[in-house]
Protein backbone atom coordinates (compact mmCIF):
# COMPACT_ATOMS: atom_id res chain seq x y z
CA UNK A 1 0.00 0.00 0.00
CA UNK A 2 1.27 3.55 -0.48
CA UNK A 3 0.50 6.47 1.78
CA UNK A 4 1.03 9.76 2.32
CA UNK A 5 0.65 12.43 4.90
CA UNK A 6 -3.00 13.33 6.29
CA UNK A 7 -3.88 16.21 7.85
CA UNK A 8 -6.42 15.60 10.71
CA UNK A 9 -8.31 17.46 13.18
CA UNK A 10 -7.36 16.54 16.72
CA UNK A 11 -10.31 15.35 19.07
CA UNK A 12 -9.45 17.34 22.09
CA UNK A 13 -7.60 20.41 20.72
CA UNK A 14 -9.49 20.75 17.55
CA UNK A 15 -5.67 21.71 15.80
CA UNK A 16 -4.47 20.02 12.71
CA UNK A 17 -2.02 17.26 13.14
CA UNK A 18 -0.12 15.49 10.35
CA UNK A 19 -0.51 11.43 10.38
CA UNK A 20 2.79 11.34 8.64
CA UNK A 21 3.74 8.01 6.41
CA UNK A 22 5.65 7.04 8.84
CA UNK A 23 3.32 6.54 11.40
CA UNK A 24 0.91 4.83 8.76
CA UNK A 25 3.27 2.32 8.81
CA UNK A 26 3.90 1.97 11.80
CA UNK A 27 -0.30 1.85 12.54
CA UNK A 28 -0.43 -1.11 9.88
CA UNK A 29 2.38 -2.85 11.19
CA UNK A 30 0.87 -3.07 14.53
CA UNK A 31 -2.67 -3.88 12.87
CA UNK A 32 -4.08 -0.87 14.04
CA UNK A 33 -7.11 0.15 12.15
CA UNK A 34 -8.19 3.26 12.92
CA UNK A 35 -6.42 6.51 12.50
CA UNK A 36 -5.73 8.39 15.80
CA UNK A 37 -8.28 11.13 16.60
CA UNK A 38 -5.56 13.16 18.92
CA UNK A 39 -2.53 15.02 18.00
CA UNK A 40 0.27 13.43 19.73
CA UNK A 41 0.40 16.46 22.36
CA UNK A 42 -2.89 15.66 23.51
CA UNK A 43 -2.12 11.49 23.17
CA UNK A 44 0.80 12.58 25.15
CA UNK A 45 -1.27 14.17 27.64
CA UNK A 46 -4.17 11.57 28.20
CA UNK A 47 -1.44 9.07 28.58
CA UNK A 48 0.00 10.51 31.41
CA UNK A 49 -3.10 11.37 33.14
CA UNK A 50 -4.27 7.81 32.96
CA UNK A 51 -0.48 6.21 33.62
CA UNK A 52 -0.46 7.39 37.13
CA UNK A 53 0.17 11.29 36.45
CA UNK A 54 -2.72 11.94 38.88
CA UNK A 55 -1.01 10.88 42.01
CA UNK A 56 2.74 9.97 43.04
CA UNK A 57 3.12 6.64 43.45
CA UNK A 58 3.65 5.54 47.34
CA UNK A 59 7.44 4.50 48.25
CA UNK A 60 6.61 0.90 49.86
CA UNK A 61 7.72 0.40 53.52
CA UNK A 62 10.73 -2.63 53.79
CA UNK A 63 11.99 -4.17 56.37
CA UNK A 64 15.01 -5.80 57.79
CA UNK A 65 15.80 -9.29 57.52
CA UNK A 66 19.03 -11.98 57.58
CA UNK A 67 18.28 -14.49 54.36
CA UNK A 68 17.74 -18.22 55.82
CA UNK A 69 19.75 -19.29 52.46
CA UNK A 70 23.26 -17.44 52.76
CA UNK A 71 22.56 -15.03 55.61
CA UNK A 72 23.06 -12.14 53.94
CA UNK A 73 21.29 -8.81 55.40
CA UNK A 74 18.21 -8.06 53.14
CA UNK A 75 15.07 -5.86 53.11
CA UNK A 76 11.70 -7.38 52.17
CA UNK A 77 8.42 -5.69 52.05
CA UNK A 78 6.87 -7.30 54.91
CA UNK A 79 7.75 -7.50 58.49
CA UNK A 80 9.27 -10.95 59.22
CA UNK A 81 7.54 -12.60 61.84
CA UNK A 82 9.89 -15.70 62.12
CA UNK A 83 7.49 -18.29 61.96
CA UNK A 84 8.69 -18.79 57.87
CA UNK A 85 12.43 -18.48 56.09
CA UNK A 86 13.24 -15.19 54.21
CA UNK A 87 14.87 -15.15 51.43
CA UNK A 88 17.04 -12.60 49.82
CA UNK A 89 16.48 -11.41 46.52
CA UNK A 90 19.24 -13.64 44.75
CA UNK A 91 18.54 -16.79 46.80
CA UNK A 92 14.50 -16.69 46.29
CA UNK A 93 14.14 -17.18 42.32
CA UNK A 94 16.76 -20.84 43.34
Amino acid sequence: MVYSDKTLNCRDCGEDFVFTVGEQEFYAEKGFENEPVRCPQCRAARKQRNNGGGRPRQQREMYPAVCAECGVETQVPFRPNGTRPVYCRDCFGR
